[in-house]
């Protein structure tokens, strides 16, 4: 399996990236376990995870999802065969607000480094942003975990285009660490924001992109066809506004390419993404072995010119 590099740095990880957010909430420690096993034991290497997973889960305050990672590794010993993704800056129990303060995050980053038990995590990522805070400050606080080896990478995930710029260009002016990847929600649904706002940015500074939301929260794998399929899943309520004219084109463009080469239509809109020269990786979720195959199999899937210009025809805005 070919592997990319992350933006400028020496991170080479496969085309499709493990979303940690399930552990924790959808998914219990041994059953995530297992999904890690056959994720790594398939030739993948990247798990992205966050500070706040999965603080919403009932009974849950947060950092379920980094602990149940932590105890996979001590138990595999796959520290060396894995990158470690997490995120800070999100909202948590008893802090509504986005915190991207130079305190806020020295502090987060002891938390995450103890529950994932390890020295050093791959790829720090601003999780969401809080605009009072000076883009100055977060950096230098990246700086000062870069150098203390806490820390290799940063990363950028929900700043606006204004301000992943400054960032940018703070880092340059500073010499300070640069945003070495970008997590946009970007997928055939939700194309928009992405390829008018951030891609050029991405494609000017050389960022790794690695896509969240890459199914649309489920709605790309065909699983939601009308209003009384939204109640198969806690995500259904969020899907309901893509049962569309616009949407019910994309499921039927992703049913035909499905057919042709006898797959899933989650693969295909996985494959899709792969095609953009812009992505690097889609982050994908999966809660069982069967739904990680899906995933997986769109590395392998190269579409036809044609059927990725039926795939953009269908989802155009």
């Amino acid at each position: 399996m070919n592997k990319t590099t992350l933006g400028h740095t020496d991170l080479q990880i496969a085309p499709v990236v493990f979303g940690g957010n399930v552990f924790g909430w959808t998914v219990d420690e041994p059953a995530s376990f297992a999904l890690l096993d056959h994720f790594v034991g398939d030739g993948f290497n990247m798990i992205d995870t966050a500070n706040q997973y999965a603080y919403w889960a009932p009974g849950n305050k947060g950092g379920e999802s980094e602990t149940i990672i932590g105890n996979w590794l001590r138990k595999t010993g796959k520290r060396n065969e894995v990158m470690i993704a997490t995120k800070v800056g999100g909202p948590m129990p008893g802090q509504p607000q986005p915190d991207t303060s130079k305190a806020y995050i020295l502090k987060e980053v002891e938390h995450s480094l103890r529950r994932l038990q390890i020295e050093t995590i791959d790829l720090y990522q601003t999780h969401f942003d809080n605009e009072s805070v000076p883009v100055e400050e977060t950096l230098e606080a990246y700086d000062a975990l870069i150098k203390t080896g806490k820390v290799r990478w940063i990363g950028a995930s929900n700043l606006s285009p204004q301000r992943l710029d400054a960032s940018l260009e703070a880092s340059a002016a500073h010499a300070w660490p640069v945003y070495q990847t970008l997590q946009p929600e970007y997928n055939l649904y939700h194309r928009q924001q992405y390829e008018t706002q951030y891609e050029p940015i991405a494609v000017a500074h050389g960022l790794g992109v690695i896509t969240y939301y890459s199914l649309a929260s489920g709605f790309l794998t065909g699983k939601y066809r009308n209003e009384k399929d939204l109640a198969k899943s806690a995500r259904g309520a969020g899907v309901k506004k893509m049962l569309d004219e616009r949407g019910k084109k994309i499921l039927a463009a992703l049913d035909e390419a499905a057919q042709e080469y006898h797959t899933t239509p989650a693969t295909v809109a996985l494959a899709w993404l792969l095609a953009r020269p812009s992505v690097t990786a889609p982050v994908v979720s999966a809660t069982s072995i069967g739904q990680m195959q899906s995933m997986t199999g769109a590395v392998r899937l190269q579409l036809s010119a044609d059927a990725l210009a039926t795939l953009d025809a269908a989802s155009a805005y």
